[in-house]
Parts: C-alpha cells; structure tokens; sequence
C-alpha cells in the first residue's frame, strides 16, 4: 500500500498500538470531540502526505519565475497559499476516498479496524458527504487562479479517482501515485505562466519518478500484510532487489531535473542544488534499512526536505539571473 493507503505512522504513545491512529496527535487534542473523525479521515494528524502534495505546486511556481516565464509579483505569495489550502482539501478528499473503497478491508486488520468507517464513527453517507466537502473546498480555490489554471487543474481528476483501485489491479500503483501526486507542478507553474510549457512537463516526470522512489521505500512497511491481504505495490514486485530500483527512481528523477535547467534556461547555480539532493537521495537509498518499518518511515518523511531543497534551488536560481552574471 502507499501513503495514501494509509499506513501507520506511530510515535510515541501509540508505538505499541495496532493502531494507526496517532492518538497523541496535538490536532486531535485541539479539535472538538464530533470533528476529530473526521480530521482522521482527512489524515490533518499526518501532514506528509499534504507536503508531498503541495511541494510539486509550489516547485511549478518557482520553476516558472526561474525559467522567466512569469516575474514575480506579491501576489503569488497568496497563491502558495491557496495552493496549501486546496493540496490539504484535495488530499483529506482522496484518503476518504480511500477508506471507503478499502472499508470492508480495513474491518478486518487489527491496525485499521479502529479507523472512523469500518469503527462505525463515521458511517459510509457521511465519508461521501465529506469527501464532497473536500472537494468542493479544492474546487473553490482552483477557481482563484487563471482558466488555463482551472482546465490543467481539472484534468488531474480521473487520474485522482483511479488511483485508489491500482493497488488491486497493478504491481505499479506507485507510478499512478506519482501521476496524481505531482500534478500540482502542472498547475503551479500554469499559475504564473499562463499556459503549459516543457519545463513544466519536465519537472512533472522528475516528479514521478521521485514518489516512485519514496513511496517504493514506504511500501515496504507493509509488504507484509500487503501479501496477505493481496495488495499489489513495487515494494512487493521488487523485493530484495528494491534498493536497486529505488536508486534507478532517484537517478532519472536528478536526470530530469538537470534536462528541465537545461530546457528552462535556468541559472548554473541550479545545478549546485541539485547535486545536493543528488547526494541526499542516494543516502537515503542507499542506508535504509527496508526490513525496518521506523526507517522506512523516517525516510519517507525526509522527502519533504528534498522537495523543499528543490524549491530552494529554483529560487536561488531565480534571484542568480537577475544578480549573477551567466
């Protein structure tokens, strides 16, 4: 299963728990009692998944000021900020989507029997009713941005809704989490730009090969269960030959990303980053431990910083054409 599937993310209290509901999450000590499922169906107490959703938009707005497609005005700080908004919406949206398709599943894992559906906290025509919530929230703040935003935007939809159901039909529902994950590059740089160009596209398939990487490394937290409840993922197909492939994920995702500075005319300092996060994936592939479910974790998490490296890079790159000479 992938992030999105739902795998636990336990610390501290809960590490001994079946559970995977960090019960000692602060955002379910602050919310009232009647909204606390809910905020468990929408994963608010594990925002990677939000990050690892968002990062894409934001590294497409970055991109776009990089390459020269857009100069920067202030109120592109608004739109990274509803892009935050709507990657929060939009994520809750699917993991709902998720949990209703895998209801009659999860009723019968100790770690998922607790989750607000198969629980009975939240029922089946509730789920539904705020999935469409969610999405409606997303749908609202697509609206804010031009309508090559909102037509780019839009398109991500049956690749969102048919995700869910890989994991059942394909060894590779990793690749079709990468090609809904990282839509948000697509938009973002459609944002400032206006309309869709090549370097966007580039950064895009760097993208999925990126979460074919990380979420290669998180699947095999549950490989598993995942063989027992007869779950498809690349962890799975891969095996004991995972690192491998994971490496091969992270060199065509640097690949990528050294074509989309070359394709989008960005500054040499671009290049330094990059190297950087070159190095920090290759650590990363390279030292977890893939039988270890903590390190695993941990590793998946750290892609957060990688995805905020890459924006760092495009910034610093941006500034670099207009203070540097070439």
């Amino acid at each position: 299963m992938t992030e999105d599937s739902n795998k636990p993310e336990i610390s501290g209290d809960d590490a001994g728990n079946a559970s995977d509901i960090v019960r000692q999450a602060w955002m379910l000590r602050i919310l009232p009692a009647p909204a606390r499922p809910y905020a468990r169906l929408a994963r608010l107490d594990r925002p990677i998944g939000t990050w690892l959703l968002l990062l894409p938009c934001w590294q497409g707005m970055a991109l776009a000021l990089a390459a020269g497609a857009a100069e920067f005005e202030w109120r592109y700080l608004w739109f990274a900020a509803l892009f935050a908004i709507g990657s929060l919406a939009m994520r809750g949206a699917g993991c709902t989507q998720n949990d209703i398709t895998d209801r009659d599943v999860d009723g019968s894992v100790a770690r998922t029997s607790d989750r607000p559906i198969p629980s009975g906290e939240v029922s089946l025509r509730q789920a539904l009713i705020f999935m469409a919530g969610m999405m409606l929230i997303g749908g609202l703040v697509l609206l804010q941005f031009n309508w090559a935003t909102v037509i780019v935007g839009l398109a991500s939809i049956p690749v969102a809704a048919i995700y869910p159901y890989m994991k059942r039909i394909t060894w590779w529902p990793q690749l079709f989490l990468g090609f809904a994950f990282n839509w948000g590059a697509l938009v973002g740089w459609t944002a400032l730009a206006g309309e869709l160009q090549l370097p966007a596209v580039v950064l895009y398939l760097s993208g999925i090969f990126w979460t074919l990487g990380y979420d290669t490394i998180y699947a095999h937290q549950d490989k598993e269960d995942d063989a027992l409840v007869g779950v498809k993922s690349t962890a799975r197909l891969f095996q004991d030959n995972s690192r491998r492939w994971i490496m091969s994920f992270y060199a065509a995702q640097v690949g990528w990303l050294i074509l989309m500075g070359l394709f989008g005319g960005l500054h040499w300092v671009f290049i330094i980053g990059v190297g950087l996060v070159a190095w920090l994936l290759m650590r990363q592939a390279g030292d977890t431990d893939l039988n270890d479910p903590k390190a695993c974790l941990a590793a998946f998490r750290s892609n957060r910083d990688i995805g905020l490296l890459v924006i760092a890079a495009l910034i610093l790159a941006a500034l670099a054409s207009i203070y540097i000479p070439l």
